[in-house]
């Protein structure tokens, strides 16, 4: 079982770094460096317990009794040490015209964008792992050079090539259960002979239905970017079959799971993957830290709140803050001295910390260039049953879209096949149930108002839920320096008294075409398979729905994937990026910044491979830094070579 610490305990140790944050970032990074021997601090700002077999079933339960079934609802409110939440957005039909918004906010974070920024995360232990949906395919290879490829955003300083081995060393890590010759087909992998460690999840029948009707049939996007269409099975970080050949036939055995000790339940289809699989098929960052030397302390309940500045452009020490009670904002001031500092606690918790502590200046890109992956929503009904609301949230997918020379001219995009039918879109299958019984709200997609009840209740429900395809199609986010995080510590903080982010977000044009384009491409798919479209964008009684706007005369709408990226961007040049390719900031040679923070594109992809990639590329860093500063001096040397000179 993963030992916690308090902060007050944590500030009395010597350590060679401190890392804050225990996300994937944090944890993979201070995993690395235990096993080297040298002594790593974790401050974790939110709660520990789910380390536990009983917090975790504590979890599970709170998820059941939630009313709204969103990303946060397996944890409970922190007033410490708040998190973000989609439930703190809602439409505002009094915002729209005269460029004021069409939404409210009202949380954790200030938004005061034109547009509203959707994602969340979870401050606990593990971080946004503890929430995430677990897929994890890799980015492609002109994800990296979206600048000079196609003329839009940034480039990074290294390619796929350079991440490949440490793709796969998270795979490993993470463990992911995928099919290699089909990521192969896409160009992510360039392995002819790697296998992922785990047979990949079985598709769904939702996949077979969509493969049956769509496979090798072609669609055009309203560019004219003509492509046929290929049903792909998804990398997923759960448990599956390991596969006996991994490793030149050494085979892959799953980390330990809380209660369910070196392996967890393979994945039965539960349903809650996001955010919380009571079977721990799912990987969560518990499973690294369950593998932490004795080197390693984990301190929970501890939020930094400034990296303090030394000599000679050097950090010195984390100042951060112990509480007790997360019902309570009531702390403890501590301050922690460390060779090396990393800051693994979110893209936008990290920008939050360099603004507050005034470092990485240099650029004035600290907080910039935030990312997402606006994710926009089409639903349809089948003309047959396809068995939707069992499963991961999406198994396959159409991948076709993610490249190409149209990219020029909008964004790039991967359409998802979900297998939880309208959830999302239209909260079914309880707005079924509530339109079915007149309870309000508009038709869903032949579950017509007027009260029915008894067997005609059940059977019109029967003939209808069961036929809800979703497609969820993530549009690629360029970096945009007006698209940032800033803090005003006068004005906003919490109730701990560490300033808010500020949240300035909105969708440029690239963007909107892309979002347009998913869209239309959406609708010829649904033609493709026989199926009536019920996607509505449009507002409702004068109100837009959230993320609304008009583009080419078209009502769409888009929500945030979780995937904030961008706030620490990484490059070559000290004057227009904060961290180099090691995710080390240009301006303080120990102190670094890793997470997607540090991507300057983000491709279609969702992130957390990518990122877990770049954090095991650091570690290497890190612990090369850490052998440097601990080299003895050779006075003898040195005497000599004066007496020379």
């Amino acid at each position: 079982m993963i030992e916690t610490t308090t902060g007050a305990e944590a500030a009395r140790g010597s350590y060679d770094a401190v890392v804050v944050g225990a996300g994937w970032a944090g944890s993979l990074i201070a995993e690395k460096l235990g096993r080297r021997g040298w002594r790593v601090l974790v401050l974790e700002a939110g709660e520990a317990g789910t380390q536990t077999w009983s917090g975790y079933l504590d979890s599970v339960r709170t998820f059941h009794s939630a009313v709204a079934k969103v990303p946060n609802s397996a944890y409970r409110h922190n007033a410490a040490a708040p998190s973000p939440d989609v439930l703190d957005l809602s439409p505002d039909a009094s915002g729209s015209g005269e460029g004021r918004p069409e939404y409210t906010a009202d949380g954790y974070f200030v938004q005061k964008g034109k547009m509203p920024y959707g994602t969340d995360y979870v401050r606990a232990l593990g971080g946004a792992g503890m929430h995430w949906l677990g897929a994890v395919p890799r980015m492609h290879p002109d994800d990296f050079t979206t600048r000079s490829t196609y003329g839009y955003g940034r480039d990074w300083p290294i390619d796929a090539a350079d991440l490949e081995p440490y793709y796969e060393e998270a795979e490993k890590e993470l463990g992911v259960a995928g099919d290699a010759e089909g990521q192969r087909h896409l160009g992510v992998v360039s392995d002819s002979g790697y296998l992922y460690p785990m047979h990949r999840i079985p598709p769904s029948h939702i996949d077979k239905y969509c493969h049956e009707k769509l496979e090798g049939r072609e669609v055009t996007d309203p560019m004219g970017d003509k492509r046929e269409l290929h049903v792909r099975s998804l990398p997923q970080a759960r448990n599956s079959t390991p596969a006996p050949e991994y490793d030149k036939r050494k085979g892959y055995r799953p980390k330990g799971a809380v209660g369910l000790p070196n392996y967890g339940e393979r994945c039965v289809g539960n349903a809650s993957c996001v955010p919380i699989c009571p079977v721990q098929a799912k990987s969560t960052p518990l499973r690294v830290q369950d593998g932490f030397s004795d080197s390693v302390t984990l301190a929970a309940r501890s939020v930094a709140t400034r990296v303090l500045r030394g000599q000679d452009r050097r950090v010195r020490a984390v100042e951060y803050r112990s509480y007790n009670d997360p019902a309570s904002p009531t702390s403890e001031s501590h301050t922690v001295r460390a060779d090396i500092v990393v800051l693994a606690a979110h893209a936008i918790e990290n920008a939050r910390l360099l603004l507050a502590s005034e470092l990485a200046t240099t650029s004035g890109q600290v907080g910039r260039n935030l990312m997402d992956h606006p994710t926009t929503l089409a639903w349809a009904l089948a003309a047959d049953q396809v068995g939707p609301y069992r499963g991961p949230g999406h198994t396959s997918g159409v991948e076709d879209f993610r490249f190409g020379g149209k990219r020029r001219e909008r964004a790039p995009f991967r359409i998802e096949l979900s297998n939880w039918g309208w959830t999302w879109s239209t909260g079914a299958p309880m707005s079924n149930v509530a339109s079915a019984l007149a309870l309000g709200g508009k038709s869903d997609g032949g579950v017509k108002t007027g009260g029915v009840f008894g067997p005609q209740l059940r059977s019109l429900l029967g003939s209808t839920i069961g036929r809800q395809l979703q497609l969820q199609i993530a549009v690629e986010q360029s970096a945009d320096e007006n698209n940032r995080v800033t803090i005003d510590p006068r004005r906003y903080r919490d109730a701990m008294g560490n300033p808010r982010p500020i949240i300035h977000y909105d969708l440029g044009e690239h963007v909107r075409e892309g979002v347009y384009a998913a869209y239309e491409v959406s609708e010829r798919i649904f033609t493709e398979l026989g199926a009536t479209s019920y996607t509505d964008h449009e507002p409702v009684d004068g109100v837009p729905p959230l993320g609304h706007f008009v583009h080419r005369g078209t009502d769409l709408t888009y929500h945030g994937a979780g995937h904030g990226a961008g706030t620490h961007i990484m490059g070559t040049d000290p004057n227009d990026s904060v961290v180099d390719a090691d995710q080390r900031t240009h301006d303080h040679p120990n102190l670094y910044a890793v997470g997607c923070g540090s991507m300057p594109s983000v491709g279609t992809s969702n992130p957390t491979l990518t990122m877990c990639a770049l954090a095991l590329r650091s570690a290497e860093r890190i612990h090369r830094d850490l052998a440097a500063l601990s080299q003895p001096t050779n006075l003898r040397s040195r005497a000599n070579a004066e007496e020379k000179v």
